[in-house]
């Protein structure tokens, strides 16, 4: 599949290698970029990619996965995944999402994504500003947190571009056994057809059932997740 033209709009705001080559030059060859997707939907699974990018070859048109329509998004994803030396994507469902928490749920999909990946990274680049990966799944390039990371670093635009496209397409095959949510085209992001979808059905099998919104939904066949925290809280 053929990547379109990029609108002017984002033509110019292309990541860079400054972080990558400055451990490259310290002797740190296999440097992982790390971006999540899908903390803030209210269904489905938290998703981490994980790109390892070569340092002598190079493709045109890789941005944050944020910057580029679904269209541009799925012609990268092939020739991303094909240019990166190494790449792998781990998720954390929405019932572990729900039964440890977000960080903690974050932190399990990195590790799995890291186990698929199949060796242990000399650095590893986040986007963001907290360290969810930890000190024993890389070597002694160390990790670094960048804010907006996915918008200036090539590595971790690049796992952006994989984890979205892997989601959406795991949301949008979803989408054909819950057919009153449109997941096929909010992926499981709060929207209008999804807010209305659950206040007419409630949720589904694949909703984050402890989130606050949940609150004053209908329930019907699922039945409501508590956390041991919240059930304290209610039943003390």
């Amino acid at each position: 599949m053929s990547v379109p033209k990029l609108r002017s709009a984002i033509r110019s705001r292309s990541p860079g290698l400054a972080v990558e080559r400055s451990l490259w030059e310290l002797g740190h060859d296999k440097i992982v970029g790390i971006d999540e997707v899908g903390r803030g939907a209210w269904a489905g699974p938290l998703t981490i990619g994980v790109a390892v990018i070569p340092k002598d070859r190079r493709i045109y048109k890789v941005r944050d996965s944020k910057m580029l329509k679904e269209s541009e998004r799925e012609a990268l994803f092939e020739r991303i995944s094909e240019w990166c030396e190494a790449w792998a994507v781990g998720h954390a469902s929405h019932q572990e999402c729900d039964e440890l928490g977000m960080s903690e749920a974050q932190r399990l999909a990195t590790r799995r994504a890291f186990a698929s990946l199949g060796f242990m990274p000399d650095a590893a680049l986040m986007d963001g500003n907290w360290d969810f990966v930890g000190a024993n799944n890389v070597g002694a390039g160390g990790r670094q947190t960048i804010v907006k990371g996915d918008a200036t670093s090539l590595s971790i635009a690049a796992a952006s571009v994989l984890a979205k496209v892997t989601r959406d397409r795991m949301m949008r095959a979803a989408s054909i056994h819950y057919p009153y949510y449109n997941f096929e085209g909010n992926k499981g992001y709060p929207g209008p057809a999804h807010v209305s979808g659950l206040a007419g059905w409630g949720p589904s099998a694949i909703h984050r059932r402890s989130w606050v919104f949940m609150d004053h939904q209908p329930w019907s066949g699922c039945r409501r997740y508590l956390r041991p925290e919240m059930q304290q809280a209610l039943f003390p």
